[in-house]
């Protein structure tokens, strides 16, 4: 009598037979397309909060939008590239008046980033400190950080007023350093008051940035060189500054973007019209959109301003990263 071996449940199955695919390829399709289905609705966000609205705007540029056409822009007639032309002819009022804002907020921007970046490199470097009160001390400098952007501008405001304001008072009144009380809201002191006001709600941000990336480098560091006698400065110089390249890097980026572009600490400082002296930018651009009902002359300095940010931004990305496989040789 012959008895027929059943095959073992559970064991591998011969070398020659093979594994049903479409079950191994439903699960590659699943790993490989998860990913793209949790991207999807921040890729859509994007694209109807940013893109979509990056795209009207360049194609409002080469058309001749003024308040006649509000109601249906889509009729505007067809201006090419005379919006851009007339942007750019710096012998022309309109582009006389757009280099000197560009100017003037290229000046903003290294004064603003570079103090943000001191400040808040140094008290991130001090809070490293063990001492009482650090931690109240890190809670209060966070601060202008976390006020609301009109609430934080709307209270400096006030405090710049000539005769009743808290700067004047203090400056003028209790110390004595001015003849006379300053207009700072308006002439060349504007620049004075709207890169105060900048540095103040955005060294935090380059606080808790910097305070960040120092927690990354080991302390056995800062031992073996307090050991060979190197001082605070030392220190600074050859370890923590080196260490801290990478965070740096995109410090600087983000605060040189936000900078550039900061629309809303100029309009609640000091309104529609902004002082020749703080005529940023993104302020001018909105005056010659909203203020002169000039869209297609404003959408072309806008698309302007993206091309020199993509530029900037750009050979700053090359640069540095140049300069980090550099160090890393």
């Amino acid at each position: 009598m012959t008895v027929t071996a059943e095959p073992a449940v559970g064991k591998e199955a011969p070398p020659g037979a093979t594994a049903p695919a479409p079950r191994r390829r439903t699960g590659r399709v699943r790993r490989i397309a998860l990913p793209y289905l949790l991207l999807l609705p921040a890729l859509l966000l994007e694209l109807l909060v940013h893109l979509v609205p990056m795209v009207i705007g360049i194609v409002m540029s080469f058309k001749e939008l003024t308040q006649f056409y509000i109601r249906d822009w889509g009729a505007a007639p067809w201006a090419g590239f005379d919006n851009y032309s007339l942007s750019v002819d710096f012998d022309a009022p309109i582009g006389k008046a757009l280099l000197h804002s560009f100017f003037v907020t290229c000046a903003f921007t290294v004064l603003s980033v570079g103090l943000c970046w001191l400040l808040g490199t140094t008290a991130a470097v001090y809070m490293q400190e063990n001492f009482r009160g650090r931690g109240f001390l890190r809670a209060v400098f966070l601060v202008p950080y976390a006020l609301p952007v009109y609430a934080a501008v709307i209270t400096w405001a006030f405090m710049f007023q000539r005769d009743n304001g808290l700067v004047n008072h203090v400056l003028h009144d209790q110390l004595g350093l001015t003849d006379s009380p300053s207009f700072w809201l308006i002439g060349d002191n504007s620049f004075v008051a709207l890169l105060v006001v900048s540095v103040w709600k955005g060294w935090p941000f380059a606080f808790l940035i910097v305070m960040a990336g120092l927690q990354n480098i080991p302390k056995e560091l800062y031992e073996a060189a307090a050991i060979d006698g190197a001082g605070m400065l030392q220190q600074l110089r050859r370890i923590t500054l080196p260490s801290l390249r990478p965070v740096n890097q995109v410090l600087v980026l983000v605060l040189f973007l936000w900078t550039f572009n900061d629309f809303n600490t100029p309009y609640v400082l000091f309104g529609k019209a902004a002082p020749e002296a703080a005529d940023l930018i993104s302020i001018h651009i909105y005056q010659s959109s909203f203020v002169t009902w000039n869209f297609g002359t404003g959408s072309a300095m806008s698309v302007l301003l993206l091309l020199f940010l993509l530029v900037v931004t750009g050979v700053y990305l090359v640069l540095t990263s140049r300069g980090r496989r550099a160090a890393d040789v």
